[in-house]
């Protein structure tokens, strides 16, 4: 189990979504990581299912959902205001906005799964005044296959972290062989090499 020195390691559901929540208004903490790591906690027994993925799971709707009432608040001058010019340009805004129109709420469905232009897409939802409840709707649908994938790759990382807990001397047996074997055959090469320039 994992020493409880961090954050996470503490208060691991209050780390977990104070994470996602950073991550959401522009700090470097990554959605996608988040989700990864609470997957390892869960692989770990360091949480549980449940409490788990309503953590997460409402950590992501709320971080989405700010982003929709930034947008919704400042419409499209949200591609004029300082902060949210450097997350999305007006030239972006425009081609959103043309998708919108043509493709409505499966933009946030598949979008969310796209890092680059999630956060954009969510502003763009909310300045074009698309309905609130189609955006719930479609966001979380679209995060509980987030939160499944990516929380998933941790679960595995974690469980495979555990077996080679167990089986570290096993590894260390198999690390040290294989620095042996390629130190060998770089003196081997060494050698021939320096022998093939006589």
């Amino acid at each position: 189990m994992l020493e409880p020195t961090t954050l996470t390691g503490q208060f691991p559901y209050l780390g977990l979504f104070v994470l996602l929540v950073l991550g959401g208004i522009g700090l470097p903490f990554p959605e996608d990581t988040t989700l990864i790591l609470g997957g390892f906690l869960l692989g770990q027994d360091v949480i549980k299912p449940l409490p788990a993925f309503l953590t997460l799971y409402s950590g992501l709707l709320a971080t989405d959902f700010f982003l929709y009432l930034v947008g919704r608040k400042y419409g499209r001058r949200v591609v004029e205001h300082r902060r949210f010019r450097l997350i999305i340009s007006p030239e972006r805004f425009s081609k959103l906005e043309e998708k919108f129109k043509r493709w409505g709420s499966l933009v946030v469905f598949f979008g969310r799964h796209l890092l680059v232009l999630r956060a954009q897409i969510f502003l763009a939802a909310g300045a074009m005044r698309m309905s609130a409840v189609k955006f719930i709707i479609a966001d979380g649908i679209s995060s509980l296959f987030t939160l499944f994938v990516m929380g998933g790759i941790g679960y595995v990382g974690g469980n495979s972290f555990e077996m080679l807990k167990r089986n570290y001397t096993r590894v260390e047996h198999a690390v040290i062989v294989g620095l042996v074997v390629l130190l060998a055959v770089g003196i081997v090469f060494w050698y021939w090499k320096k022998n093939k320039k006589i």
